[in-house]
């Protein structure tokens, strides 16, 4: 079991369960296959923790990058897509 800190309420869970958010050389990508490489954020499967990290802007600090203004909406997809199954 690989574990991981939530960027928006700093708990440590399981990785599978986490939003995986990577700064690598294609730009800002939310949950990469395991073979892109970068710079790394984790988010917990929930709005506060998401409106959190965009709030105080701690996605831009762990990822050491300007964050794209879509990139909030890829990750809110990502949650309903999660919810949905």
């Amino acid at each position: 079991m690989t574990e991981r800190r939530c960027a928006g309420c700093w708990q440590t869970k399981d990785r599978k369960d986490l939003i995986k958010i990577t700064n690598s050389a294609q730009g800002v990508i939310v949950n990469p296959n395991s073979f892109t490489f970068g710079r790394s954020a984790y988010l917990c499967y929930n709005n506060s923790c998401i409106e959190s990290a965009f709030k105080k802007n701690k996605l831009a600090k762990f990822l050491k990058t300007a964050i794209p203004e879509e990139l909030k909406g890829q990750v809110l997809n990502e949650l309903r897509n999660k919810e949905n199954k």
